[in-house]
């Protein structure tokens, strides 16, 4: 069932439908951009999403983040409801996602912690180097992630907006014929400082960049810390270990980043 549709010149049109107590936010056609469990409105409803809040194995306590493509305002809220130390700004360049989050998936107000900002986020990390811990790229069309998110410039940028220690996270689609070379692109940027997590049931890759000084990827501590951060959070992040092993170079105890 869908029941809102709103477009604004020069994006694609906002769609939101409902199917069995999950409401979903499309963008241009069927693919889905956001889901929200009616009854669990704070939950990381998609998987992908999940996997992307695996940068706390690496950067536990970040004090600056910031979100590119807000999409429903799934990750925003989670950290905004679970990360009370951490200040996000989110981007997002549709006015009408941005309408479309707040009325109809319960994306908060914003306050000292929380800014929601409608405007281009490859330029807004273009022109912020040094001021966040941790990075969040998730910036999709209807049909592909967007062009100015994967250009060698802005995943140079995307470092050099790191704070030293920090990490960037980007969604990608594995399916995407494309992909291997935004992969080649971003690994480049980041010195080959880069961890792959491959979604369990969808084609989406979590790649997760890093700027020195490296975390420990040490694995008996990252195990350690998803059980840790498992139990805590809900989250599975003891699977995201294993599959990011199963996807990375490894030495008998340690990733080789």
């Amino acid at each position: 069932m869908s029941f809102f549709r709103r477009r604004s010149p020069g994006h694609a049109p906002v769609e939101i439908s409902e199917r069995q107590d999950v409401r979903y936010l499309h963008l241009g056609g069927p693919a889905v951009q956001s889901a929200m469990r009616l009854k669990q409105p704070d939950a990381l409803e998609l998987e992908y999403t999940r996997a992307m809040m695996a940068f706390l194995l690496f950067r536990g306590d970040p004090r600056d983040i910031a979100l590119i493509g807000l999409g429903g305002g799934s990750i925003a809220k989670y950290i905004h409801r679970n990360l009370p130390q951490s200040r996000l700004t989110a981007l997002e360049i549709n006015p009408e996602v941005v309408a479309a989050a707040r009325a109809y998936f319960m994306l908060p107000p914003d306050d000292q912690r929380l800014t929601v900002i409608t405007g281009d986020g490859a330029a807004f990390v273009h022109d912020h180097p040094d001021s966040q811990d941790v990075l969040l790229v998730d910036g999709f069309d209807a049909k592909r992630i967007v062009d100015a998110l994967t250009s060698a410039e802005f995943y140079r940028a995307c470092k050099a907006m790191l704070r030293p220690g920090g990490v960037a996270v980007f969604n990608l689609w594995g399916s995407d014929e494309y992909y291997p070379r935004f992969f080649d692109r971003l690994a480049r940027a980041f010195g080959e400082h880069v961890l792959q997590l491959p979604a369990e049931k969808k084609g989406n890759i979590i790649v997760f960049a890093f700027r020195k000084p490296l975390p420990d990827v040490n694995l008996g501590a990252l195990l350690q810390d998803a059980q840790r951060l498992e139990a805590e959070r809900g989250l599975e992040f003891e699977s995201f270990v294993s599959r990011m092993r199963n996807w990375n170079p490894t030495s008998s105890e340690a990733f080789i980043l």
